[in-house]
């Protein structure tokens, strides 16, 4: 009966701590493309629990004329908190300004979607 109380109360306290660790995530780091050919730098900004997002990096043939004219820019612009983990703002690719979403999947993985019109695009990220 004790192990039975034991066991209980171990998998309380881990059903309380699993939200409290999720919640604690943050996406401010360094992160690369899944794909290696880009790094950004996310911060904080704005009135502080803002996002955003600087192309800090781009591997050699990804030096494209269109990518190196973003390269030390903030392509994510003070995104706001929607849900735990998800945020959404603007997003710039290739020349264009669109609405988009960044979620923390964990402490070292998130997704950026963008849409314009019925044009969308997912992109995958790994924490340096």
């Amino acid at each position: 009966m004790r192990r039975l109380k034991a066991l209980l109360a171990f998998a309380l306290a881990l059903g309380i701590a699993a939200p409290a660790a999720a919640a604690d995530l943050s996406p401010v780091g360094t992160w690369q493309t899944t794909t290696g050919e880009s790094r950004y730098a996310v911060s904080l900004c704005g009135d502080g629990t803002q996002l955003c997002a600087k192309l800090t990096w781009l591997r050699a043939d990804a030096r494209t004329p269109a990518n190196l004219a973003m390269l030390n820019t903030m392509v994510v612009h003070e995104a706001r908190s929607t849900d735990a983990n998800k945020w959404r703002g603007t997003v710039r690719y290739e020349g264009q300004t669109v609405s988009g979403s960044l979620t923390l999947l964990g402490k070292n993985r998130m997704t950026l979607s963008g849409c314009k019109l019925i044009a969308c695009q997912k992109v995958d990220f790994v924490r340096l």
